[in-house]
């Protein structure tokens, strides 16, 4: 901790265990962020991040770097949603996440919601680095505020790649300061929840799902390449998971 805000990084390391398993090698965390790995089925090892601590607050600069080896398939979920906060230190909060999977490798990232509360500032950056036969389930869900209150300021960018290929890179900023109309009919419409999925399958490269709305507010998008994206906001983010996970199980049959 300094009197900028506190630093910490964890870091999950995945490989084939030569058993028809997963082992984790690595698995560290610093802090706030607190890993556990929980009982799983099959070949699959499981991991729980757990806050320690509040925040990130203001000058916080949280990371979580995870690498999937070659036939190693790894679940990272969290206890519970992450809530930016104002704090004592001035200046915007960063939480940069890493992720990289190799070919045969399979990484679902399912974390919970991340909430942005009134007076809060970050910058949230997800970086995701895929080999040809990578397989990826990665679940994004923000909350404008809690129950009552206005939002803090939240920008949120999601970089993919493929073999050093860009497949997505885009960028949203919410909330007091950033650019006008963000919560107007052409971006948010309103709404206090807003999320994607992606979803990355070797098949989709000769099989891509087809376009298509999904409610009012849900899109489905097949990208340029073995990977599709589904867009959605929803009042509140009880109403988003659902969207969301109605999208997973129709892109896994």
């Amino acid at each position: 901790m300094t009197t900028a805000g506190v630093r910490a990084t964890a870091r999950i390391g995945a490989r084939a265990d030569g058993r028809g398993g997963t082992a984790l090698p690595v698995l560290e965390g610093e802090g706030p962020l607190a890993l556990r790995r929980t009982r799983a089925s099959g070949d699959e090892a499981r991991v729980m991040l757990v806050g320690a601590m509040s925040g990130p607050l203001g000058g916080d600069r949280f990371a979580v770097r995870a690498e999937v080896g070659e036939g190693a398939r790894l679940y990272v979920g969290s206890a519970a949603a992450t809530i930016a906060l104002p704090g004592q230190a001035k200046g915007e909060a960063r939480y940069d996440v890493r992720l990289d999977v190799s070919g045969g490798g399979e990484l679902y990232w399912l974390p919970e919601q991340l909430i942005s509360a009134q007076g809060s500032d970050l910058y949230v950056s997800s970086r995701v680095e895929l080999r040809s036969g990578a397989r990826l389930v990665f679940r994004e869900e923000q909350v404008l505020g809690r129950v009552g209150e206005q939002p803090g300021r939240l920008t949120s960018r999601l970089t993919l790649r493929l073999d050093g290929r860009p497949l997505l890179d885009q960028e949203l900023s919410c909330g007091p300061g950033a650019p006008g109309g963000w919560d107007g009919p052409a971006v948010l419409g309103g709404h206090r929840a807003l999320g994607q999925l992606v979803v990355v399958r070797p098949e989709f490269e000769h099989e891509p799902p087809q376009a298509r709305l999904l409610g009012e507010c849900a899109a489905l998008m097949p990208l340029a390449g073995p990977a599709a994206l589904v867009s959605a906001l929803a009042p509140d983010a009880l109403r988003l998971r659902r969207v969301l996970d109605e999208a997973l199980r129709a892109l896994d049959r």
